[in-house]
């Protein structure tokens, strides 16, 4: 079993750093679930929300979550998977992992027994025991394998961090058992102007420390002789749209935002979203949503 020895991305400390910023200045800007990656849109009319919980539908339903017994959510967030699994796909328990303590504390806040909610590694996590089966039906994760390496790791480094994590979901799915996946990845457009690099660094040195987007090739091999790959989706088409409505939520109420975190933080959101929208429209960076199965 992989331990915290073994880990090599993000710390809690970096994590914390950007995720415990007040439970309330990402209510501003984020859509009422919560969710704080890439939706799944439908149409020029379509809303936040309901592409959100479309994302949240998409991935359960690659996981093959509905009606599970126990699905772990690695990276839970504010917990908008979680209660999605509980209300909507009939799911019994619902184990989720975070490293941000106020977003533990918000999903504390409406979960009853049904949620497990832990403040804790998946590199140090040992699943409730459950003696007839693997401990999870299911696994999903969403916005957090883009933290489970350094930032410039070499490519053999990351591969064998993946490694680590795909070898712990085989671990604690049965056989056939599914993993749905979505992240950030590099994108195919290497050609970076000088302002695009300057961007894209400055969401690495102070937006997302300790931090390395995979390439998609790196997270396939990985997954290899652990699992089969069912389905695979870029969808950075998408998530400029997301980054957009996020982008302008926050200038909406941005007067709020400075009261809540100081204009030198709006400001530097401000920033790293409008480079994201750049970033994904132009290939230079990737949204992936993989489905994986346990062989």
């Amino acid at each position: 079993m992989t331990s915290q020895l073994d880990y090599q991305g993000a710390s809690a400390e970096a994590i914390q750093s950007h995720y415990d910023r007040g439970n309330d200045f990402y209510a501003l800007w984020l859509d009422e679930t919560r969710s704080y990656s890439c939706a799944l849109w439908a149409g020029p009319d379509d809303t936040l929300r309901a592409a959100q919980e479309r994302k949240l539908d998409h991935l359960a339903t690659g996981a093959r979550a509905g009606g599970a017994r126990r699905v772990l959510d690695v990276g839970c967030g504010w917990g908008g998977l979680m209660r999605r699994l509980i209300d909507h796909h009939d799911v019994t328990e619902v184990v989720g992992l975070t490293l941000a303590n106020e977003q533990a504390a918000h999903i504390r806040g409406f979960a009853d027994r049904r949620y497990d909610v832990r403040v804790e590694n998946w590199a140090d996590h040992v699943p409730p025991p459950r003696e007839d089966t693997a401990p999870y039906d299911a696994i999903i994760s969403i916005g957090a394998f883009e933290h489970f390496a350094d930032f410039g790791m070499p490519r053999a480094a990351r591969l064998a961090a993946y490694r680590r994590f795909f070898d712990a979901c085989h671990d604690w799915l049965p056989p056939g058992g599914r993993l749905a996946l979505q992240t950030n990845v590099k994108g195919n457009n290497t050609r970076l102007d000088r302002q695009t690099v300057k961007d894209l660094l400055f969401i690495v040195d102070h937006i997302f420390p300790e931090s390395e987007l995979p390439w998609t090739s790196e997270i396939v091999e990985a997954s290899e002789r652990r699992f089969d790959l069912v389905s695979a989706r870029n969808d950075a088409d998408h998530y400029a749209r997301t980054c957009q409505e996020w982008l302008d939520r926050l200038v909406a109420h941005r007067d709020r935002a400075v009261d809540l975190v100081g204009d030198a933080r709006v400001t530097d959101y401000e920033r790293y979203l409008r480079a994201s929208v750049d970033g994904f429209r132009n290939r230079h960076l990737g949204l992936v949503r993989i489905v994986f199965e346990r062989v």
